[in-house]
């Protein structure tokens, strides 16, 4: 099935050069949605991808659009992930490519951990409850196969992994690039059952 952004795209069907410009947008239109969140404009779009406003128009049916297109397919490669993770004959490895996924792109982009908090159109609104199915449902996988503590709801779960997202300054100190990841890896070792390990150690800081 062909993804949002692709479906987006599917009546393109102008010259070379303009869909090289459509995919210059999409670039540009998924850097200001990591960096700056849904509050990015029409105009930063069309500066960081060196076009008019114009060509966004006649490329896309809105910003608005386009943001919801990419950040639909992020939510769906999340929820395929959890899907197939409950399938995986190493519980171990699939819960832990899942987590280190999903903090992954919210450590990264500011507007998919913004539209999973508050999600504002319907098809949005539908993609999320699916992945909130799905991960409770890895989640209970996880816990049946012994990977996650029984004692927890997977609310606990989900809530546990979205705190592995830093901020961008604490107690006087910037967050290193890879902060997410050992964050991360304090969660789980608290996520996993007594004498069970869900991760490597997270090593010496430096």
């Amino acid at each position: 099935m062909p993804s949002a952004v692709e479906q987006l795209r599917a009546a393109d069907r102008s010259r070379a050069d303009a869909r090289r410009n459509a995919d210059r947008l999409l670039l540009a239109a998924r850097t200001a949605l990591d960096e700056q969140g849904l509050a990015a404009t029409t105009r930063d779009v069309a500066r960081r991808a060196g076009v008019g406003l114009g060509t966004l128009y006649r490329r896309f049916p809105s910003l608005d659009a386009l943001f919801t297109a990419i950040v639909l397919d992020l939510v769906a490669e999340l929820t395929t992930l959890a899907e197939t993770g409950r399938h995986d004959p190493d519980p171990v490895a699939a819960f832990h490519a899942f987590a280190t996924r999903y903090v992954q792109l919210l450590s990264t982009s500011r507007g998919l951990h913004e539209a999973l908090s508050r999600p504002r159109q319907p098809e949005l609104t539908a993609q999320v409850l699916r992945l909130s199915a799905a991960v409770r449902r890895l989640v209970r996988h996880a816990q049946e196969c012994g990977t996650v503590r029984a004692d927890l709801d997977w609310r606990d779960v989900a809530f546990a992994l979205a705190s592995a997202v830093p901020a961008e300054h604490t107690v006087g100190v910037p967050a290193r690039p890879d902060q997410w990841r050992r964050t991360l890896d304090i969660v789980l070792a608290g996520l996993a059952p007594a004498g069970a390990s869900l991760t490597a150690d997270v090593g010496p800081a430096r």
